[in-house]
């Protein structure tokens, strides 16, 4: 369903062929350096034509609704939710909806640079050439990255598009090119700087901090820093950051008498109700929920 090759830089080619009717709208969820990720839905059925489309970059679609056949020189394949859409740069294809109408995809694209080299350190060096595969099923293995570029559809507020990208690649790689997983192996000194990386976190936790510039930070590759960093926290940089901010949160709301907005903003959450519905999420209780128990258990 990947019918507009969305690039990184912004721009959109559109179809060769056909009407802009069937071709699905696309909506820019984010984008940074060498990546950028859209919402595409569409809306074809059996009675819409296929015409012929082209890739203008490496691409990683994940299925997240609907149905639909992909069809390129290596074959036809039936794309269901939960699978990912593999295209190369320059690949022709056609989409075809002959047996229901409509689907919605998460459509990740990357600059050839981008992901030539995020291959490389992932392990799969010959992946930046192309994918020899053009699906990848639905696998126990992709369900949590799956399930968290998802969860952003049904409103999930402050999604880390960028971890999720770089993730995405390096298992969608690994497993075209038949290879494990991943491995722990990290540059020397990685775990130093990936320990710096947390100590700048806890103590200016209201700070962005996003994922380029802890890994500039650290001198590593975004790729590396993200992967040393999951493996030694057993959690994503984006999540950790939130918990420090959480707890931190939490800790104001049992002791200090400010006022929920002023705690949410200080913490580093941009509006309330995203403050809201994180902190029930973490802790089972909003915020004024919380203080008020946390009072009643300080009282004599």
């Amino acid at each position: 369903m990947a019918k507009i090759a969305v690039e990184p830089t912004g721009e959109a080619a559109q179809p060769e062929g056909g009407n802009a009717s069937s071709s699905p709208t696309a909506h820019w969820l984010a984008r940074g350096d060498g990546w950028a990720v859209s919402d595409l839905a569409c809306a074809s059925g059996p009675h819409t034509r296929p015409f012929e489309e082209r890739h203008a970059c490496p691409v990683i679609a994940i299925v997240a609704a609907g149905t639909f056949q992909y069809r390129s020189r290596a074959g036809c394949d039936l794309m269901t939710p939960g699978s990912l859409l593999l295209g190369n740069a320059g690949q022709d294809f056609e989409c075809g909806h002959a047996h229901g109408t409509g689907d919605r995809c998460i459509s990740f694209s990357y600059t050839p640079q981008f992901f030539e080299r995020l291959a490389a350190e992932a392990g799969a060096a010959g992946a930046g050439c192309g994918f020899k595969m053009q699906r990848l099923p639905p696998m126990r293995i992709l369900s949590p990255l799956i399930a968290r570029a998802c969860s952003a559809l049904a409103g999930c507020p402050d999604t880390p598009w960028e971890e999720i990208g770089i993730q995405l690649a390096a298992q969608a790689v690994r497993l075209d090119c038949g290879l494990s997983p991943g491995s722990s192996d990290w540059p020397r000194g990685a775990v130093a700087r990936v320990t710096q990386a947390v100590r700048m976190m806890e103590g200016d936790s209201d700070s962005a901090h996003d994922l380029t510039s802890l890994a500039r930070e650290a001198r590593l590759s975004p790729y590396h820093f993200l992967r040393v960093f999951e493996n030694l926290t057993g959690v994503t940089p984006h999540q950790y950051l939130l918990r420090v901010r959480l707890r931190r949160a939490a800790i104001l709301l049992g002791t200090e008498a400010t006022k929920i907005l002023d705690i949410a903003l200080d913490c580093g959450f941009g509006d309330l109700s995203n403050f809201n519905r994180t902190f029930r999420a973490e802790f089972g209780v909003n915020p004024r929920a919380y203080r008020a128990q946390t009072r009643s258990r300080h009282q004599p």
